[in-house]
């Protein structure tokens, strides 16, 4: 998902999506070691989804608060 449909997603909806996202990674992550998964490219562009989504979380979070200055 790209970083602007991201941003257009509600708090809620991109609470819902970081769940998901986080067990996506727990989930490829778990195959892996297991020795199931195929694809371990899809490790790395679920961690960067993933990273990507944490991000803008962030800086909503940023948005709402004051700044102090310093």
């Amino acid at each position: 998902m790209k970083a602007s449909d991201i941003r257009d997603l509600d708090e809620s909806e991109l609470s819902k999506h970081l769940a998901e996202l986080r067990k996506e990674v727990f989930g490829l992550r778990f195959s892996n070691a297991t020795g199931e998964l195929d694809d371990t490219a899809g490790i790395a562009r679920a961690r960067r989804d993933l990273a990507r989504a944490l991000t803008i979380a962030r800086e909503r979070e940023l948005a709402g608060q004051p700044h102090n200055g310093n």
